[in-house]
């Protein structure tokens, strides 16, 4: 909680899981928050978020003194959530800063609908915002913590994050290209939703085709135009990343998830799963679940 001018370097610390989500919420006061060039301010209520860990300040007012939070942390183990102060004179400002590891920022289609910078203000915004009310919840679980509260913190700070997410794919509803596009799309959101609904099958170009009731060439052009990849592409990606995530949480045998993922060798899915994500399957298993 600084009070007085200061500045701060709050790019998201290099020790956060590579698919968390670093985020601010401005819990009381103001502060200006600087972005590759562009200064915009963060009221009480706002939440700003960084997909990519892009570098990024934050502060109150010019000539203040630094400031550097990530270097005044207690070092872990945290029994509580730690709170550091900051005394000097005027108006107190209150930051909560966090992340939230999302897999599907691994899923290279919807990481690349995922802008650098979210900011949603709640405030002011809409009469009786839940959005609001949640973090206003979230702040009373930090300042309050009570038996079972880490876990209810964690579930509050997931549905207001995917509601953020919301918020911001609304904002881009005129958006002609990439994965949100294809979603509001009829046919390929259609097409989407099978693939995803039933990885395992033994889809190819033709039966895809024929569920979305278009021909072969010109669902392979919707799915060019719209998305950059063929349907079969985008299949083999999706596995991928199922694949990822079954790595990483179920504790699968290697071989088991490449016969999951659709590849009848170990080996060729290996090479696939190097492509993808540049190392090994078993490399990145050890990574992930450090």
């Amino acid at each position: 909680m600084p009070e007085g001018n200061w500045e701060t370097d709050a790019t998201p610390a290099s020790y956060k899981p590579a698919d968390s989500i670093g985020f601010h919420i401005m819990a009381r006061g103001s502060c200006w928050l600087e972005f590759e060039g562009r200064e915009s301010i963060l009221e009480e209520g706002d939440i700003a978020a960084f997909p990519f860990g892009t570098p990024h300040r934050l502060g109150v007012g010019t000539g203040g003194r630094l400031i550097d939070p990530g270097a005044d942390l207690p070092p872990k183990p945290w029994r509580e959530i730690p709170m550091l102060r900051y005394r000097e004179r005027g108006e107190p400002v209150r930051i909560l800063c966090g992340y939230i590891q999302c897999e599907a920022a691994n899923f290279a289609p919807f990481r690349q609908a995922l802008p650098k910078y979210i900011h949603v203000r709640t405030i002011g915004s809409q009469d009786g915002d839940w959005l609001a009310g949640a973090i206003v919840q979230i702040v009373a679980e930090v300042d309050k913590p009570q038996r079972g509260g880490t876990s209810m913190l964690e579930r509050l700070t997931e549905v207001a994050f995917m509601e953020v997410l919301r918020r911001q794919f609304l904002r881009d509803d005129g958006v002609e290209t990439g994965w949100l596009a294809a979603v509001r799309d009829p046919i390929l959101g259609r097409c989407l939703t099978l693939l995803h609904g039933d990885p395992r099958r033994d889809w190819t170009a033709e039966t895809l085709a024929r569920e979305a009731g278009l021909s072969r060439s010109a669902l392979a052009g919707r799915f060019a135009a719209v998305l950059g990849t063929s349907p079969i592409r985008y299949l083999r990606d999706w596995r991928l990343y199922l694949a990822s995530i079954d790595l990483k949480l179920m504790g699968k045998p290697v071989g088991l998830v490449a016969h999951e993922a659709g590849y009848g060798a170990e080996a060729a899915f290996n090479r696939a799963f190097a492509r993808r994500f540049g190392i090994p399957p078993a490399e990145w298993r050890r990574g992930a679940v450090k």
